[in-house]
């Protein structure tokens, strides 16, 4: 099987409004174990585990953890970034809507391993039932003392509160999402300090994603030895996939990683539908580079998604066919990317507008060949030099084109008649 159901194993076992369900099926079993542990040994076995975040850019996670709980705060915070704003990712969804309490016993594990006594879920405004069933299920866990005050006797005290997205993009970002938390406009802020030293309302704040929190209670179970031997040695454990695009069978799929994009594609998937022929793959989501189809037996795996300077690790996996314009495709992500730039720093916020005009010069074939040195410049410049993840990533889709279609920009070149 190239599926390794871990997070997902739940799902459609358990009703996601039944806490009971979830208990009897092994919920809250680890976090009864690890409030019977040291809290460094908490920490020490997510080092052993290797897990690195499952937003995109693969952070080791336990640096995160020690840094919250060498801070001698008082008062500090958990966040778990439920905002899943990118298009083609829909995996936290899935894990939000169908075994809600998995992530929320992850966040309270770690609470306790690094002293934190509050929590905030921020969900996307736009996941109505998930909002829904994740408020039910923290009533649950506080209504069966999961939650509140002396957590199982133990003494250690931590409570969660669910927030809503407006709609931005952006606050995805981890800075933009503690500004709003904070009541302000979700725009990023300048670091250092990081969110681990100063965070919300100042404080030390760790935020991982929802896959990332649902590993927690896993690594607890199993240690974290035997959690690295699954998948590879720079990539341990298993991802959750969202599939999209042109093929036959879209959805979220949880494999080992070290599996190859082309497997996911023809066996999970079911390849592409109608006999067509595939043309380009995008990974990561509308962030994420733009790869032809001979890439697609490249393993899944951080280290080599690293090649590509952007958040590919997120897990989402666009397929195109070969019915699509590939301008059209770059002209909807700059237009998506420079309707959510929250306008902060210049090179995102001019640098969009720029990049529109001229992939529509491309999409018209009316461009020149200093049309395409200037948006091969803008695109690494807005990389290099934006402020936050929203400015930095949103032209790797260009950037990859650029590199692995160029004959279809010289195409539009020559019938435009060049210069």
């Amino acid at each position: 099987m190239l599926e390794k159901k871990v997070l997902s194993k739940r799902f459609g076992l358990v009703n996601p409004l039944s806490i009971k369900d979830y208990i009897e099926h092994d919920g809250y079993k680890n976090l009864r174990k690890a409030l019977q542990m040291e809290k460094i040994t908490i920490i020490d076995e997510v080092e052993k585990s290797k897990l690195r975040g499952r937003g995109g850019a693969g952070f080791p996670v336990h640096i995160k953890m020690m840094g919250l709980a060498k801070e001698a705060s008082e008062v500090k915070y958990i966040i778990n970034n439920a905002d899943e704003g990118e298009p083609g990712n829909f995996k936290d969804r899935a894990l939000l809507e169908n075994d809600p309490h998995q992530t929320i016993e992850g966040m309270i594990i770690s609470a306790y391993a690094t002293g934190a006594s509050k929590g905030y879920i921020y969900i996307r405004g736009e996941y109505n039932r998930a909002i829904s069933i994740v408020k039910w299920a923290v009533d649950q866990a506080r209504d069966m003392g999961f939650l509140g005050e002396n957590i199982l006797d133990s003494g250690f005290d931590f409570d969660i509160e669910v927030r809503t997205g407006a709609g931005a993009y952006v606050v995805g970002e981890e800075f933009a999402l503690l500004e709003s938390i904070e009541g302000k406009s979700g725009r990023t802020r300048v670091k250092p300090p990081f969110p681990t030293e100063k965070g919300l309302f100042g404080k030390p704040t760790l935020i991982n994603n929802v896959e990332t929190f649902c590993n927690i209670p896993v690594i607890i179970e199993s240690g974290g030895k035997a959690y690295a031997k699954i998948g590879t040695a720079s990539s341990t454990g298993t991802k959750l996939i969202s599939l999209s695009g042109n093929v036959k069978n879209p959805g979220v799929y949880e494999v080992p990683f070290g599996v190859t994009l082309r497997d996911v594609i023809d066996i999970l998937g079911g390849g592409v539908p109608e006999s067509r022929k595939l043309k380009m793959v995008q990974l990561g989501g509308a962030c994420g580079p733009i790869i032809p189809e001979f890439m697609l037996d490249m393993k899944i795996d951080y280290d080599r998604f690293e090649e590509f300077e952007s958040k590919t690790g997120a897990g989402a996996i666009i397929v195109m066919d070969d019915r699509h314009n590939l301008f059209e495709i770059l002209l909807r992500i700059v237009e998506f990317f420079g309707h959510e730039s929250c306008g902060k720093c210049t090179p995102c916020r001019e640098g969009h507008v720029q990049l529109e005009r001229l992939v529509k010069r491309f999409l018209h074939k009316e461009s020149t060949p200093k049309d395409l040195l200037s948006l091969e410049s803008l695109a690494r410049v807005m990389h290099q030099t934006s402020l936050c993840g929203l400015g930095q990533s949103s032209p790797i889709s260009l950037i990859s084109t650029l590199g692995y279609f160029r004959d279809e920009y010289h195409d539009r070149i020559e019938f435009s008649g060049g210069e």
